[in-house]
């Protein structure tokens, strides 16, 4: 049985690309929340050191560029559009766009392979208010399922974890230690998803495929207030430990993001790598999936499944009760 979707709609977090983007996108990020603006502007000088500018936007284009390619080899005529929460193009603008077009069923891919609120809920809350924004004639959408656990995904960080190891010289790779990586939330927010038990598995199986036994689960990017509990430990601290503990190299694998922007370009290969060079720890930092063939197949395997009314039993489905706003938190900043 065939279903008729006529569009894709790919979903991402959205990012400045001019220094002028920068305050009105974190303004945009932090809306409602009372942070104060001299917090926003100790993170807005974080992206001048990229010049104003996120990755995650022209790495959207890219994925999407591959994207487009792979479903073209495989006729599969199905028009692409991307629309982002914090900035252009914002979804309710592609949300015109679409409804001024004619689309009236879209499949959603977003670029969270994981389920917690802010990664998984907060998206398909904020389709519900880009449609109530546009009004009558906006498409249905159904969201294809979470990604985390398929090989399309996994079997690419494999790869990179491999690859970084290689980086590191051959007498001194076994007992080198492996950190995953993944943007910490508060622990109310982990407590009504399955976001931590995803990311224990998806590094149980990396780990598992190098093959390198000694690893750790561990965080990024914290942004909360200090009195509230969040996921830990924190990327640093377990490099501070690591370092006490005589170590020295460590492959860090950011298997939390599906590319390089922000989180990975500043709080890893800048921060983290500074206090690494100064603790005396060669760090190599493994790649993130990317626009990976694996992985871009895996995005159209998924399509085409959804396409031909095939809906494969999840070990963490997307339901409509799954990933609830916790109650009385903060939520992750971009950094």
């Amino acid at each position: 049985m065939s279903e008729n979707f006529d569009a894709l709609l790919v979903l991402s977090f959205g990012g400045p690309e001019r220094p002028e983007d920068v305050m009105p996108f974190l303004e945009n990020v932090t809306r409602g929340r009372g942070v104060p603006r001299e917090r926003l502007l100790e993170v807005a000088e974080n992206y001048a050191l990229f010049g104003g500018q996120s990755p995650i936007n022209e790495q959207c284009r890219a994925l999407i560029s591959a994207l487009r390619a792979e479903l073209d080899a495989h006729g599969v005529k199905l028009p692409i559009y991307w629309g982002n929460r914090n900035w252009h193009p914002f979804l309710e603008e592609t949300m015109r766009t679409m409804s001024a077009d004619g689309v009236r069923r879209t499949l959603v891919f977003v670029t969270s392979a994981y389920g917690s609120y802010s990664a998984c809920r907060q998206y398909l809350e904020d389709i519900e208010k880009a449609k109530a924004a546009v009004g009558c004639d906006t498409p249905s959408y159904e969201r294809l399922p979470h990604y985390c656990l398929l090989p399309g995904f996994v079997e690419p960080l494999i790869g990179n974890v491999s690859a970084a190891f290689e980086r590191i010289p051959p007498q001194r790779r076994a007992a080198a230690r492996l950190l995953f990586t993944a943007h910490s939330i508060p622990l109310a927010m982990a407590q009504t998803s399955d976001y931590l038990s995803q990311l224990k598995e998806v590094a149980r199986l990396v780990a598992q495929g190098v093959p390198h036994p000694e690893y750790r689960l561990v965080f990024q990017s914290r942004s909360g207030p200090p009195q509230q509990p969040w996921l830990e430990p924190d990327i640093r601290d377990a490099l501070r430990a690591e370092a006490e503990a005589g170590m020295k190299d460590v492959v860090v694998a950011p298997i939390g993001f599906i590319s390089d922007h922000m989180e990975v370009k500043f709080d890893l290969d800048t921060q983290a790598r500074e206090l690494a060079e100064s603790l005396g720890v060669h760090m190599v930092r493994a790649a993130t999936v990317g626009t990976h063939p694996k992985f871009v197949a895996m995005i159209r395997e998924l399509i085409e499944q959804r396409l031909n009314g095939v809906r494969e039993a999840c070990p963490w489905p997307c339901t409509t009760t799954c990933c609830p706003p916790p109650q009385h938190t903060g939520r992750p900043v971009a950094r």
